[in-house]
């Protein structure tokens, strides 16, 4: 089992740029892929990026791409989201989430999940 802790939301104005960590608890951080999803009101849960255990792969959805970066740090237990030429759109509680396996593209695939950490984006 893994308890997540995110941190490093807050209120930026577009174009901006934030960068957010989630801590993970326990000694079998290395097991788990990771993964970062975004809910904004109104909207479902969405997936915005993953990486594997080893921090070898890595997989965006196509509006983040090419402006967001995950990365992992084992030997911090700690995997990190910096998110650069931020817009409105990217508003949103965003949440971290651990997978042992399974389609990392897929929220059924993670069994567990941080309780989020808000990133709103100004116009």
């Amino acid at each position: 089992q893994v308890q997540l802790d995110e941190s490093g939301g807050g209120l930026v104005q577009a174009g901006g740029s934030l960068r957010l960590s989630c801590a993970a608890s326990g000694r079998t951080f290395s097991s788990y892929d990771m993964g970062w999803f975004r809910q904004a009101p109104g909207k479902e849960r969405e997936f915005v990026a993953a990486i594997s255990r080893s921090g070898d792969s890595t997989y965006y959805a196509d509006s983040v791409k090419g402006r967001f970066t995950i990365s992992r740090d084992n030997a911090k237990n700690t995997v990190y989201l910096q998110m650069n030429s931020l817009k409105p759109e990217d508003t949103a509680v965003y949440v971290c989430a651990a997978s042992t396996y399974g389609n990392l593209y897929n929220r059924r695939a993670y069994a567990y999940w941080g309780q989020g950490t808000q990133v709103t984006v100004s116009s």
